[in-house]
């Protein structure tokens, strides 16, 4: 899978178009429906909005500029470390932001794509069934988002 996207990503800086294809392969060998990736612009601090699958369109506005630290992208982006909520529609934990909800997942991920030690933006994926996402799963998942992170430059 990692050469898959590596090779998509080969040709220089991604297009919108060429994330799309990424998170579409992601998507399917997760066997989830909802996918998103986000890029952190250092001189705003927020992650901007790069390219998305399954989001229903009055979330767009909502999800297109992320400050760090709010809802599963940013709290992924803060700490550095997966965010994962096996029933979105349930979570109380306080980490998905109430908007989430409209997404009609439950089963949802967000991963930092980290780059040593730097956080370049997020990967995040879900399932319309209650799901947790499994170690190996998540090792998977953390080395496709290091992977986009790194030509995202």
């Amino acid at each position: 899978m990692i050469e898959a996207i590596e090779s998509l990503l080969a040709s220089g800086p991604p297009d919108p178009e060429t994330l799309a294809l990424v998170l579409d392969r992601i998507l399917t060998r997760f066997d989830c429906v909802v996918g998103t990736i986000h890029r952190l612009e250092r001189d705003s601090g927020k992650l901007h909005l790069c390219a998305q699958r399954g989001l229903p369109d009055q979330l767009l506005p909502v999800v297109k500029v992320l400050p760090v630290g709010k809802g599963m992208a940013g709290l992924a982006a803060e700490r550095g470390t997966p965010v994962q909520v096996c029933n979105l529609q349930q979570d109380s934990s306080g980490d998905a932001r109430p908007g989430a909800k409209l997404t009609r997942m439950e089963g949802s991920i967000s991963l930092p794509m980290l780059v040593d030690g730097e956080v370049r933006g997020t990967l995040g994926v879900a399932k319309p069934t209650v799901y947790e996402f499994t170690a190996d799963e998540i090792v998977e998942l953390q080395r496709l988002a290091e992977t986009i992170g790194r030509h995202l430059g």
